[in-house]
């Protein structure tokens, strides 16, 4: 099968797409502009599992659509496509800004046509998996958020619709219900337990891309939505949440936030995303695709092992967990930048993302490794691609 796959150059999709090739099909990879060669080195047709992590140096065999080959068939057996276009075209009130992968916010005016490379993409492939999505855990970029999660997945989802391809939607377990430290929440469970969800840019604009595709199913839109857990692993290029594992090899953290996350594997979540793609699941049928269901303590704790340093040894008690909100927030407001310590994503950071993937153990086949195989290798390639400090403070 050609399958479509947007953020072919994220943690996610990157991994899709060399699972893809490794299973025989071809891996159509949308991108705003061609990425360093190394993105998509050690691709291969048929490979167990896509060359990990640098044991080759090129790519087997890439074809490359762009812009101004619109015209041109994106048909072809090479192991993997690039296809260079923005996600979505900026609006016109938004021309003259720096370019980002952002999503017009004039979604109808773009589709369709013989001159939108995306909408022939769409119609070349057999299924398409959208993993791109902007990610903001905080008050402000709300509009950028909403451009490119919100506007972005409907442009592809009335594409899909319009060539009857089936879509898998990749959401977040940010946008659905959320779990406590005495409850593990899954699809199931109200949206306002253990008091819902920081409506934060990036989880009101999720939530609002997931409705985008439900809306469209009753029109015919063959799809279904996973929704991932914290992913580590291989193949972290930018990185993403692999910078975690960064900030903790910067030096000692005595005091890791209270709350938790559900750990899984990148490689089993793209595992997971591609059974819930090729699957015959009911159209709207919904995911989750976690793990283990840790503390921060105990993650950093591992992680601070793994990075040579000494691991926390408290936590962040709810008073300076609302004072260090308080104080990031004021400086946003003073400087007129957010930064990762504002109040949305303190507060995030207390919350228990603790999920049960179990639907989708029993339907996909969903698969979660040994957290020590996945930390092992996350903090190894973070260790081998980014430079650390070489004094940082480990008393």
């Amino acid at each position: 099968m050609r399958i479509l796959v947007s953020g072919a150059t994220g943690l996610l999709g990157n991994n899709i797409v060399r699972q893809l090739a490794a299973g025989g099909h071809t891996p159509v990879a949308l991108v705003r502009k061609a990425p360093d060669s190394e993105v998509f080195a050690g691709i291969f047709a048929g490979s167990s599992d896509g060359g990990f992590p640098g044991e080759t140096d090129g790519i087997d065999s890439v074809k490359r659509t762009t812009e101004q080959d619109s015209g041109q068939s994106l048909s072809g057996d090479c192991p993997i496509e690039i296809v260079e276009s923005d996600f979505a075209p900026i609006a016109d009130e938004q021309a003259n800004e720096q370019p980002t992968e952002q999503a017009g916010s004039e979604v109808s005016d773009f589709c369709g046509g013989n001159g939108d490379v995306l909408d022939q993409a769409v119609r070349s492939c057999d299924a398409v998996i959208h993993c791109a999505a902007m990610i903001h855990l905080g008050w402000r970029n709300i509009e950028s958020s909403m451009r490119v999660n919100r506007d972005g997945t409907d442009r592809l989802a009335q594409a899909c619709l319009r060539h009857k391809k089936k879509l898998a939607a990749v959401g977040t377990v940010n946008s659905i219900a959320l779990g406590s430290r005495d409850t593990i929440a899954d699809e199931n469970t109200p949206v306002g337990h253990a008091g819902g969800q920081v409506p934060c840019a990036y989880v009101q604009s999720k939530r609002a891309a997931n409705e985008v595709v439900r809306r469209a199913i009753p029109s015919g839109l063959n799809a279904v939505i996973v929704h991932p857990g914290f992913m580590l692993g291989p193949w972290d290029w930018k990185p993403s949440s692999g910078r975690m594992l960064i900030e903790v090899g910067k030096g000692w953290k005595p005091i890791a936030p209270r709350g938790g996350c559900s750990v899984c594997d990148s490689r089993d979540v793209a595992a997971g995303v591609i059974a819930a793609t090729l699957k015959d699941c009911e159209p709207g049928r919904e995911f989750i695709l976690a793990g283990h269901n840790w503390t921060y303590k105990q993650l950093w704790s591992e992680m601070a092992i793994r990075m040579g340093k000494r691991p926390p040894t408290h936590t962040l008690g709810p008073g300076v967990e609302y004072l260090a909100g308080l104080v990031g927030d004021l400086w946003t407001r003073v400087s007129g930048k957010e930064t990762d310590v504002n109040s949305a994503q303190v507060t995030m950071s207390g919350q228990f993302h603790w999920y049960s993937s179990e639907r989708a153990i029993r339907e996909l086949g969903y698969q979660i490794r040994d957290a020590d195989e996945t930390l092992d290798d996350a903090a190894r390639w973070i260790q081998e691609r980014f430079v650390l400090p070489q004094h940082a403070d480990n008393r």
